[in-house]
């Protein structure tokens, strides 16, 4: 009863794929430690979810500022501007933004994660790294020395990040992008998957291939 009574109740915004993934991530870190207390998720659309139990529908946006209860929430949302716009409409005081750690995840002891990060299974992070506020390392990234990551940021599985990297917010890098070392990358910037970034990306823009081409920049 005592290791219930200490458990902190968690719920997710997102119930997509990726939010069943984090609900997964959860059960995970409980095998280790019984440490969160799942409770549902909110959703701002909850008519297209199929794959999750009606009873874990805690409601939308507006239900989660109305929330009274101390409550972890995490956010499950891949765009990163998407993400970004959520959590600046979220005002409730009595919420709290978690970091979540795979207990497979191999970390130096100099890294940084800001509030709300999420760390898949498999990620390698080595040293002197800092990533900012709900940055998501999905499944098997690795990112190296010196690097510093934006708030907001998404990089999907297998994105291999070398040292010395820097990127603005809400950047987003698709399934094994790979950026070298020393390389900058402007805010609200999408990478194209299998792309390899060689050049500084400039903000705004999408780049893609081998090597990364600017093809879109607003």
């Amino acid at each position: 009863m005592e290791k219930i009574r200490d458990m902190k109740k968690i719920a997710i915004f997102g119930a997509g794929g990726f939010g069943r993934e984090v609900k997964w991530l959860i059960d995970e870190i409980n095998k280790d430690e019984n440490k969160w207390e799942f409770i549902g998720y909110f959703d701002d659309d909850f008519s297209h979810v199929n794959k999750i139990n009606s009873s874990l529908f805690l409601g939308g946006r507006n239900d989660l500022n109305q929330w009274k209860e101390e409550l972890a929430i995490i956010f499950a949302i891949g765009n990163p501007i998407v993400k970004r716009d959520v959590i600046s409409m979220i005002k409730n005081p009595s919420l709290h933004f978690p970091v979540l750690i795979h207990p497979s995840v191999k970390m130096g002891a100099s890294v940084e994660l800001g509030e709300g990060c999420i760390v898949c299974a498999g990620n390698i992070l080595t040293v002197d790294i800092k990533l900012g506020s709900h940055v998501i390392l999905n499944l098997s990234c690795t990112v190296g020395h010196d690097t510093e990551i934006g708030n907001f940021s998404s990089f999907m599985p297998t994105v291999n990040i070398s040292g010395e990297v820097i990127t603005g917010e809400c950047v987003y890098a698709g399934t094994g992008a790979s950026i070298i070392n020393r390389i900058q990358i402007g805010a609200e910037t999408i990478i194209g998957a299998g792309a390899v970034v060689t050049r500084n990306l400039p903000s705004k823009c999408t780049a893609v291939g081998i090597p990364a081409k600017v093809i879109n920049q607003l």
